[in-house]
């Protein structure tokens, strides 16, 4: 198993929109970044985990999500009345790809960024490195580990990467 970060912009699609949707599941589309689109294509299998990232004002993982589908050519590309379209993605070559992923868990309250890059086991974390925007990432197994704890209510202060 594999794990990942999916990234999204609250005001576009948010963990509440994933709830809503029938069987809280999802096409991950739109993504229009070679890399991420790799990660999708190549690496993802039914199975693999992944957080919920909600990117913008108040950055935050907002929980947890499965990949319950794997790759196939993103329907968006080739629908020209899609914010998504690209004219140079066809059917015989569909250059982009998505995958479907359904709510596991929401996390109660989100983990902040900030709160994040207070733990130590998570410098090497992509998404806390400078500059980094892509919207599909591998996580490490540990750093999974490491932020489910956090997002347990249990967890004491000090654990979840509180400075006093």
């Amino acid at each position: 198993m594999r794990y990942w970060l999916f990234k999204s912009e609250p005001d576009c699609y948010s963990i509440s929109d994933l709830a809503a949707a029938p069987d809280q599941t999802t096409g991950w589309d739109g993504v229009r970044n070679y890399q991420a689109r790799n990660f999708m294509r190549d690496d993802m299998k039914k199975g693999d985990l992944g957080f919920f990232y909600h990117s913008g004002k108040n950055p935050a993982i907002a929980g947890v999500v499965e990949v319950v589908h794997e790759s196939r050519p993103d329907p968006t590309a080739t629908d020209p009345d899609n914010r998504h379209f690209d004219p140079a993605a066809t059917e015989d070559n569909p250059r982009w790809y998505m995958v479907d992923v359904r709510l596991v868990r929401r996390f109660d309250p989100p983990l902040s960024r900030a709160r994040l890059r207070a733990v130590p086991e998570l410098a090497g974390m992509e998404l806390l490195k400078q500059g980094s925007r892509l919207s599909v990432q591998p996580v490490e197994a540990e750093a999974f580990k490491t932020i489910l704890a956090l997002a347990e209510p249990s967890a004491p202060e000090a654990e979840k990467g509180e400075s006093a």
